[in-house]
């Protein structure tokens, strides 16, 4: 096993919250590594933006690059009811007159990719084809990682032992120090599965809506399907419902699981997406994911933090994901720079960001509560409070760490049961 120097900062995946991070804290002279366990940019789903993306981006140095790329442009969200009826559009730019209402759906395989590249024009030294298998300890402090290459060739397995002063998890669900520490927690009235393709083809609207991301409910409410528009004329198209209902009761007599015919069923039960996807050609076999709802109980430790899915994921419903990434990463970035600068690498002062962070987090849980609610639905909520379209459009758009929204939940609890918040703990906790 090889040992190799010192990093001031490792961070451990190459998604967006870890691209985020890593090149916030080089920016300012700290030596980073970035070690990404994929060889090549892979396919993901997870491919919407949302406008408060703008403010990350413009500290990042990308809006240029994202201007000039071939991602579609988003300007609202719509969504469609059991029966099949559209609600307006919620456009961004109807609270938010400014350039940053307008965002992008992205192919995440040219969007992480593009991240990174950034990551290391600004000096980050980005490793792909590399997996961290643990990382290491001395007591509760992180000290470094072990990780592995390509396959071994000199009997050692290819480890090596990587040091650094503070350790960055920015695995995604795989939550490798969340994992290490026995700190996740699935939310437990949010126990989903998704079956999701692309497909090429199929019929978009025009002008500004043409970029749209689509919420369509089917017509018992028992599941929703997500229609993102991608570049190459392809769509991101997902079906999310109850893990027992859309897969545990769905099993074939021999136990099997047949993903293409539950997905097809669904779909059925979809009339306007279904019109849609006329003529389109689905490009890839259906794949699944279950429990994607978590959280960790802490955000950061000794040495450590916790971004992105590392540290939790709620629901695609609202394509807060890639959102919260970026987010988590870029006030993760302030708060270990902030730690260098004051030699304090403490849970306090590097889990500094946390409570923040996890109170814009609660907003959207909220809504995704609301959303679950098969007596509850946009339109009838607005046209008894109509006063709270603002506040709602602010939380599409992801303006929950600028605006206060939660006036307008009071309302919203009438009909919705949303769960206690739930505090972040600590190591003595």
């Amino acid at each position: 096993m090889n040992t190799y120097q010192n990093y001031d900062t490792i961070i451990i995946g190459g998604g967006p919250a870890g691209s985020t991070a890593a090149t916030l804290i080089a920016e300012k002279g700290y030596r980073v590594l970035l070690l990404e366990r994929y060889a090549e940019p892979t396919f993901k789903i997870g491919e919407s933006l949302i406008p408060a993306t703008y403010w990350t981006f413009k500290r990042l140095g990308m809006l240029d690059k994202l201007r000039a790329s071939h991602f579609p442009q988003k300007f609202s969200v719509q969504f469609f009811t059991r029966t099949g009826k559209a609600t307006n559009p919620f456009y961004f730019f109807d609270t938010n007159p400014h350039e940053s209402a307008v965002t992008w759906q992205v192919l995440r395989s040219e969007f992480d990719q593009m991240l990174l590249d950034n990551a290391a024009e600004k000096g980050v030294e980005v490793r792909r084809g590399i997996s961290v298998r643990k990382v290491l300890f001395e007591g509760e402090k992180a000290i470094g990682v072990v990780a592995q290459g390509r396959p071994p060739r000199d009997g050692n397995n290819n480890l090596e032992t990587i040091h650094g002063t503070v350790i960055v998890d920015s695995t995604g669900q795989r939550s490798l120090i969340g994992r290490q520490l026995d700190l996740n927690t699935i939310e437990p009235n949010l126990k989903k599965a998704s079956l999701f393709t692309h497909y090429e083809g199929g019929h978009r609207d025009e002008g500004i809506d043409e970029g749209a991301t689509l919420i369509l409910h089917t017509k018992d409410k028992d599941s929703w399907f997500w229609s993102i528009p991608l570049p190459y004329n392809r769509t991101s198209i997902g079906v999310v419902g109850e893990l027992d209902y859309l897969l545990q009761n769905r099993r074939e007599p021999d136990g099997k699981l047949n993903a293409q015919k539950i997905f097809d069923e669904e779909l059925q039960k979809c009339q306007p997406l279904k019109q849609r996807l006329e003529g389109a050609k689905q490009l890839y076999p259906i794949q699944t994911t279950k429990d994607f709802s978590y959280r960790a109980s802490r955000i950061a430790g000794e040495n450590w933090v916790l971004i992105g899915d590392a540290f939790g994921f709620l629901d695609p419903v609202y394509s807060t994901g890639l959102f919260l990434a970026l987010k988590s990463g870029e006030m993760a970035a302030d708060a270990i720079i902030e730690a260098f600068r004051e030699n304090d690498f403490s849970e306090t002062r590097l889990g500094s960001f946390g409570q923040t962070f996890v109170n814009g987090m609660e907003a959207f849980r909220k809504l995704v509560y609301a959303f679950y609610t098969k007596e509850f639905s946009f339109a009838r909520f607005l046209s008894e409070y109509p006063q709270h379209l603002g506040g709602i459009v602010d939380i599409l758009s992801g303006d929950v760490y600028r605006r206060d929204v939660t006036h307008i939940f009071p309302a919203m609890s009438k009909v919705c049961y949303f769960p206690p918040e739930v505090p972040l703990g600590s190591a003595t906790q």
